[in-house]
């Protein structure tokens, strides 16, 4: 790049960071994440040392911030309030180390202070004879904005100091690392004639993640808007101009700087260690991080510091990285300053965890069960060192509540292992162009409607022969609890349905020796102690024995929303066939016991369907059409009619269809949650949380012999 275009790049980029600081310092609505910030910094820094006679006065990089805001009254700070140069990685870290170094070779034995950098709001308290007097946010670094109204409702800041007399001794834990020396904060008897007659402190406000996360819940519930991250609805609370406000929110404090201090005749000589100052802060009654360590070396620093990197999510707050500093705070000083950017600490930076990128589009993905979930197609990005394409929207409410639409520039967070996920659109960069987004009508699979029930937030896909779904609709209907076909595993069904010898669960009654034999692989053949023969004939007797299972186990077979092996059972006692049951009313399906009207629609939306009613008569074709003689409930005249069971655990003797069986054989219900209705717990030698919630309920816990007596 030439002079010309690189002069023309330079000024491009002072502006674009001027706008970025001023939407994130002073608007508190920032439209990029800190990672694509740091980049443009990075970039402008690197033209600068390129072409030192081209930095003017307005350099971002000889500044701290941006103006204060037009709506509160100015502070001048009694010292700079600066921010600090970044490294990004161990290696930027050592070549910091290295330049202070070159600069007093006093570094190598002044030792470090690592502390988190914590991504909150920074603010300048001011105290004089011990009292909280003003408050006031960094601003440019020079002047602030005055907050005092609002700071004096945090209640981590103390409005008197000492807040506490006579504290004494307190270890804060081991601070060393490694063969380092141990070192221990104590905290001394600081009587109010020994605090400074004006001391200028300076600390983070931020929200806890947790109380982010409540307050966030509170007012989706509430159906006010929700904030995208802790930092940014911090640095707003505090900038309301109704202190009320700013009182309602879960605002919290840390401090970590001494900026000025005036010393009485009797007040000690003000820290000149970073470590005495934290020390000297927490004696005053200041909260103070105790993730903080000291070292005598920069590599066990480093050390501690990457540590951090994986553990972040440790920290009840949110943290962008930790800052090494240098402990001699005399010799830090002396260093001076490298543009804005004190010389005697750094900010280690973490990998980026948030970024923003446009969202492409959105598409939906068809899950084993049928649940429809949307997912956003990005624009690649990198975050944490991985380059992320899609990202999960979670459901269709949320894309709703957060009004995301394709073509947004949204807000994207990958933590640790966790898959990335869209926070939120950034809706000041909205063009016009961009149009809300509709849930489908019809399954991108198989192009059958799909279906939504009032007071869910999932949207289904109900159609039995859906590709996208049938390996989960054939393993779930000979499942154990379903058909009972053993030894028609996942493998063997994946194969058939690849084939194309299986397109829907009637096709297993069509399956012939040499479809099965082509099925199973030479794995399958090794570990089974019969002969490939021999494993297809156990097979087709498997099927051929499930054409005899009752209607409750056919009824659960199909999988329809909502209807498990209770709900079965009781609507096979209420309708003795498939016929009946496919041409009842929602109205009438609501009589059965446990069924409201969204299992009710369901039911009757699962026989709507074209291609079901297909499966069904398919089924019909092939034998598999139980009838049921009971009908309107168990036996009315049994030992255990008028009670209701639930069963748990494992019963010798007894499978867990058989248990319930038995108790409805003899007039007694069986269910599958625990409630004030329940009569009976029966449990086996694996009991599971339900004997706790029986215990806290009053249920009678009994056993499988306490059982059988009841009926004898």
């Amino acid at each position: 790049m030439d002079d010309k275009a690189l002069q023309h790049r330079y000024k491009d980029l002072k502006q674009q960071i001027h706008f970025h600081n001023h939407r994130y310092h002073v608007l508190d609505a920032p439209v990029t994440s800190d990672a694509e910030y740091d980049k443009l910094v990075v970039e402008l820094r690197q033209i600068e040392t390129g072409h030192p006679d081209w930095v003017t006065p307005d350099s971002p990089s000889q500044r701290a911030g941006a103006g204060p805001s037009e709506k509160f009254e100015k502070v001048r700070h009694p010292r700079p309030i600066l921010s600090l140069a970044n490294a990004f990685g161990a290696e930027d870290a050592r070549a910091w180390y290295e330049r202070v170094r070159k600069l007093d070779d006093r570094v190598e034995k002044a030792g470090f202070v690592v502390e988190p950098k914590i991504d909150g709001l920074s603010v300048v308290l001011h105290y004089r004879d011990g009292v909280f007097v003003e408050g006031a946010s960094r601003g440019d670094g020079e002047v602030g904005e005055d907050i005092t109204a609002n700071l004096r409702t945090v209640r981590a800041i103390p409005l008197k100091i000492p807040v506490i007399q006579g504290l004494g001794d307190k270890e804060l834990g081991n601070r060393g690392q490694g063969n380092q020396e141990s070192r221990t904060v104590r905290s001394s008897k600081i009587p109010d004639s020994l605090v400074p007659d004006y001391l200028v402190v300076r600390g983070e406000v931020f929200i806890p993640v947790k109380d982010f996360d409540k307050l966030n819940k509170r007012l989706e519930e509430n159906g006010e808007k929700t904030y995208l991250n802790p930092r940014n609805t911090a640095a707003g609370s505090l900038r309301q101009l109704d202190p009320a406000i700013t009182a309602s929110r879960p605002l919290t404090l840390l401090v970590y700087q001494i900026v000025y201090w005036e010393n009485n005749s009797q007040s000690p000589p003000e820290p000149r260690a970073q470590w005495e100052l934290l020390e000297y802060l927490r004696a005053l009654g200041f909260p103070v991080t105790d993730v903080a360590r000291r070292f005598d070396d920069i590599e066990s620093a480093i050390a501690y510091t990457v540590t951090w990197d994986k553990r972040r999510d440790e920290l009840p707050y949110e943290a962008d990285g930790m800052v090494i500093k240098i402990d001699d705070l005399n010799l830090a000083t002396e260093m001076g300053f490298v543009g804005k950017d004190p010389r005697g600490a750094i900010a280690f930076k973490f990998p980026a965890r948030e970024v923003t990128t446009k969202l492409l589009g959105i598409e939906v993905e068809v899950g084993r069960t049928g649940v429809l979930t949307p997912k956003a197609v990005l624009e690649p990005v990198e975050i944490n060192g991985v380059i992320v394409k899609n990202a999960t929207l979670h459901n269709f409410d949320y894309i709703a509540e957060k009004d995301i639409r394709p073509g947004d520039r949204v807000l994207v967070k990958r933590a640790g292992e966790v898959i990335p996920y869209v926070i939120g659109p950034v809706m000041d960069l909205r063009s016009g162009a961009e149009n809300p987004y509709a849930p489908p009508s019809a399954c991108p699979a198989c192009g059958q409607p799909a279906e939504h029930f009032e007071g869910e937030v999932a949207w289904y896909c109900v159609n039995a022969a859906c590709p996208a779904q049938l390996v989960r609709n054939v393993e779930h209907f000979v499942s154990r609890g379903a058909m009972d076909i053993t030894g028609l595993g996942i493998k063997i069904v994946e194969k058939l349905i690849e084939t194309g010898l299986v397109k829907d669960v009637a096709d297993i009654y069509t399956l012939k020796q040499e479809d099965i034999l082509a099925a199973v692989t030479k794995k399958d053949r090794k570990t089974e102690a019969a002969p490939p023969g021999k494993i297809a004939d156990n097979l087709l007797t498997a099927i051929e024995k499930s054409r005899r299972q009752p209607l409750s186990r056919l009824i659960t077979a199909l999988g329809i929303h909502g209807v498990g092996e209770v709900s079965a059972a009781d609507l096979s006692r209420h309708f003795p066939s498939l016929d009946l049951l496919a041409a009842a009313s929602g109205d009438l399906l609501q009589m059965v016991d446990g069924v409201g009207p969204n299992i009710a629609e369901a039911i009757v939306d699962w026989f709507s369907r074209e291609r079901n009613h297909n499966v069904l008569e398919k089924l019909k074709a092939a034998g598999v059409w139980p009838q049921s003689s009971a009908v309107n409930g168990p036996s009315s005249t049994g030992a255990l009619t008028g009670l209701t069971f639930v069963v748990t655990g494992t019963l010798a003797g007894f499978s867990r269809e058989g248990v319930k069986e038995f108790i409805e054989s003899h007039g007694g219900k069986v269910t599958d949650s625990v409630s004030k209705n329940t009569s009976f717990l029966v449990f086996g030698e694996a009991p599971e949380s339900k004997v706790k919630k029986s215990q806290k309920l009053g249920v009678k816990i009994i056993g499988k012999e306490e059982l059988r007596q009841m009926c004898v």
